[in-house]
């Protein structure tokens, strides 16, 4: 049987994506009939010290990773981190690497999702300001990212999942009194989920405040959430040295570690491999579930 290939992008070289790479390479996807190669060039340049160069290298390993994932050599992408900053400084015109491959694959519906230690979490708006959130959020688009929070929990293997959906003001804005968006967008459409989603349970709105804890203890096993830092803050103080980045809805599977260049420590061998080696381990699981 032929195996299928996960390619690995450092990121960027001035952070310690090179280094996790390679002691990613020392462990392997441990699955078997999957391997790992590598896109790109991985070899560290200045460690902490970002440049146009580096950030056009990182670019590049992104444009061929995608590139050879459309094609089908790639059954899986996991790329190591970058900064969003010096991308944009070198041209990079997209606000994250999950928008990067939704466009280069042309898929709108989307999102961005989270998981590590005893947390799943899908973002309804991810890389925006937070004073843009409340007019972004719609009922229409908190029902399609339910949905693809949705099917990634059947893809590993939860036959019924369980999904809370947060609320996005303070106590889920205690009918109206501190926010109407709960009453406005995200209370319809918890009966547009159902109906959707057949065999998949959503309750909610839950007060942000709570519906981590009763996740983490096994009530739920994902949060559908309103934006980036409410998802973002439980799942990295649970699970930060194994969280996992997913980008749902793309044509091949795409993880990375949820950390970010980590400049200050890049070259020094303080860098944990453990969120790189979860990612790996995550892109080969699904990989061999879909075959």
């Amino acid at each position: 049987m032929k195996q299928a290939v996960i390619g690995l992008v450092a990121g960027d070289p001035a952070g310690v994506g090179p280094e996790l790479l390679e002691a990613a390479l020392n462990q392997g996807p441990q699955a078997e009939g999957v391997r790992i190669e590598i896109i790109g060039d991985p070899s560290s340049l200045d460690p902490g010290h970002p440049s146009r160069e580096g950030s056009l290298r990182a670019i590049a390993g992104l444009e061929e990773a995608a590139r050879r994932a459309l094609s089908g050599e790639l059954a899986a992408v996991v790329t190591g981190p970058v900064s969003k900053r010096h991308l944009h400084e070198a041209g990079f015109e997209f606000p994250g690497q999950t928008e990067f491959f939704a466009a280069r694959a042309q898929v709108a519906n989307f999102a961005m999702l989270l998981t590590g230690g005893p947390l799943t979490v899908a973002l309804v708006t991810a890389h925006v300001p937070l004073k843009n959130v409340a007019g972004l959020l719609s009922t229409a688009e908190i029902v399609r990212v339910g949905g693809l929070l949705a099917r990634f929990l059947k893809q590993r293997g939860i036959t019924s999942p369980r999904i809370a959906v947060a609320g996005l003001n303070p106590h889920a804005g205690e009918q109206g009194d501190l926010g109407d968006e709960e009453l406005r967008l995200i209370e319809p459409a918890l009966p547009l989920l159902l109906s959707e989603n057949q065999g998949v349970s959503f309750a909610g709105p839950f007060s942000p405040d709570t519906v981590f804890w009763r996740t983490a203890n096994g009530e739920f096993d994902g949060v559908l959430c309103m934006y980036h830092d409410q998802g973002l803050i439980p799942l990295k103080l649970l699970g930060f040295h194994d969280g996992v980045n997913v980008t749902l809805g793309l044509p091949f599977i795409r993880t990375s570690p949820d950390h970010g260049t980590a400049y200050e420590i890049a070259g020094t061998g303080k860098a944990r491999p453990e969120s790189f080696l979860s990612a790996i381990r995550l892109a080969a699981e699904l990989v061999t579930r879909r075959k």
